[in-house]
């Protein structure tokens, strides 16, 4: 039997994408374990040398025609779809997103196969593989940044204008121990006496939270309660050498408009009898950490009207960042009215105007809204993903392609995240169809 050959593509989405789905390692461990050959693309820009890779046992060369499953992990642009291939990387389909849909219409015009990796989902539907904690790793030392940044276009001086930008650091680890020696460093000085208590709070409770949080835990923080924000606002006798953190779970930043308790079940199913419980928050939060799963039939959280009240309530509200991880235009966080990029990461919008300004000066909040906020810690995210990834890419190499899907001899877990099979939508995105001839 001939030696099952897999593709790593080139990423070409921007200049920043230095991500790799496998790692040199992966791929030694591929070809002695299994026999699996991998085919990688050059790259100059990728984190891992092209040398690395041939040293791995792998082949570095532009062409891919010999792989029939080929790995990426940014959309794929749709003059470089291959006909007939198995494709899996992330799409960014499934919610009808416009941008994507050339993408997905090629996919099926050429009779290629698409898997999700965003769909690769455990029986409780928790995800596989994913890039969410180093989302939130680079998110919060990004906003981090941005409040250090905007602290001193105000005047204040703080410990915190000496973080970076993520992309900055060489490593995770050089940027969380950064970050502790500025957080003793608040912890022995004190913030300015002029700056109310620092509340940094947390929307979502999954990866990109968990990660977000794991970096702020560097800082000198005093978790708090929700309940608790009105006091520890009004409250300027608390402690300046400390910053307080709180998580807002579903019932916190979700309220039923017609009053009474928050109801998982009953929000799963009619989300539409609920709206965004964080107005009466905002005002005693300094940076709100946006790391929710969103989708069009959801509330929104924090919207236009919000931050124009809060705004026009006071000259100089406490809230200065929002770091809106995940990035959704103008989804859960209505003003993010565009992604940014690791170069230019934040922007300001003005609650008066609606105008956006680049930078962190100006009236209204800062936003950061960067679309990849991974790439910025590239080797780890990479080597974390690989990690997942690498048990799903033997029954991928092994598969039979050409047989219809209920045939195809793959772990459940795959099966599930195919949207694409041989040309044709699964069943379970059939409503998609609709969206490939009106975009």
């Amino acid at each position: 039997m001939a030696r099952r050959v897999i593709g790593i593509r080139t990423e070409d989405k921007n200049r920043w994408e230095r991500r790799a789905p496998l790692t040199p390692d992966h791929v030694r461990e591929l070809g002695l374990d299994h026999g699996i050959g991998v085919r990688v693309q050059p790259s100059p820009q990728r984190i891992f040398p092209d040398v690395d890779y041939a040293s791995a046992g792998a082949e570095v060369t532009p062409d891919l025609e010999a792989c029939r499953v080929i790995l990426g992990v940014k959309e794929v642009p749709a003059e470089k779809i291959l006909a007939g291939k198995t494709y899996a990387f992330f799409p960014h389909v499934t919610k009808g997103q416009e941008a994507s849909m050339p993408m997905l219409r090629r996919i099926v015009e050429l009779g290629c196969t698409l898997v999700d990796y965003e769909l690769i989902v455990d029986r409780r539907g928790r995800r596989l593989i994913f890039f969410g904690r180093h989302a939130g790793y680079a998110g919060m030392i990004d906003s981090l940044w941005a409040l250090g940044q905007r602290l001193a276009s105000e005047g204040f001086v703080t410990p915190l204008e000496e973080i970076r930008l993520a992309h900055q650091y060489a490593s995770l680890d050089e940027a969380t121990s950064h970050i502790a020696r500025i957080g003793e460093r608040i912890r022995h000085t004190g913030l300015p006496a002029g700056l109310r208590p620092i509340v940094v709070a947390f929307a979502g409770s999954g990866n990109v939270s968990r990660g977000a949080q794991e970096v702020c835990e560097r800082l000198p923080v005093q978790s708090v309660e929700p309940e608790d924000l009105t006091s520890i606002s009004e409250d300027r006798d608390r402690p300046r050498n400390v910053l307080f953190t709180v998580v807002l779970g579903r019932e916190h930043r979700l309220e039923r408009i017609t009053g009474g308790s928050f109801d998982a079940a009953e929000y799963a199913d009619h989300p539409e009898l609920y709206r965004s419980g964080l107005p009466s928050l905002l005002p005693h939060v300094t940076v709100l950490i946006n790391g929710v799963y969103w989708e069009p039939r959801l509330p929104v959280l924090v919207t236009k009207a919000a931050l124009r009240e809060l705004w026009a309530r006071e000259r100089e509200p406490k809230l200065r960042v929002i770091g809106d991880i995940t990035c959704d235009i103008r989804g859960s966080v209505e003003v993010t009215e565009k992604a940014t990029t690791p170069g230019d990461p934040v922007f300001v919008w003005n609650p008066e105007t609606g105008a956006i300004t680049s930078g962190v000066a100006g009236t209204g909040p800062v936003v950061m809204a960067v679309d990849n906020l991974p790439c910025e810690l590239p080797a780890e995210a990479s080597e974390h993903f690989g990690d997942s990834l690498l048990r799903f890419v033997p029954p991928l190499a092994r598969c039979d392609w050409d047989v219809p899907l209920d045939a195809l001899e793959l772990p459940r877990e795959i099966r599930d995240a195919i949207i694409v099979h041989r040309g044709e939508l699964a069943p379970a995105f059939a409503g998609l169809e609709r969206l490939l001839h009106t975009s």
